[in-house]
């Protein structure tokens, strides 16, 4: 499995991750655009969303959800539930539960 690293820049993984340090700061929107994300193309944000599909199922259940910035460094936050659940409200589009690599290709570059 391709690590996030072999995609992103080692500085803006570091600077996304300061900018959602405090509990109750993390905004996907704002997270996405620090980190590289949203200037991906579609094919990467999928390779991405692989190396968070940790128990590689083909979605993002909510409890990886929780650790997901525990995949961009070691040293990430785990986020909060209410973090966690606004995440999933989201990207959640067809109410499944949890997040398809469709899906979150859509939230990543969502405007």
């Amino acid at each position: 499995m391709a690590a996030l690293k072999d995609f992103l820049k080692a500085d803006d993984i570091q600077k996304a991750l300061d900018a959602v340090k405090a509990e109750g700061s993390f905004d996907h929107k704002k997270f996405f655009a620090l980190v590289g994300l949203k200037a991906m193309t579609p094919d990467n944000v999928k390779k991405v969303f692989q190396a968070i599909d940790a128990d590689q199922s083909g979605f993002i259940e909510e409890e990886e959800l929780k650790f997901v910035l525990k995949s961009f460094a070691e040293d990430g936050r785990d986020l909060t539930d209410a973090e966690t659940r606004a995440f999933l409200n989201a990207a959640d589009k067809d109410g499944d539960g949890k997040i398809g690599i469709d899906e979150f290709e859509v939230l990543v570059h969502e405007v």
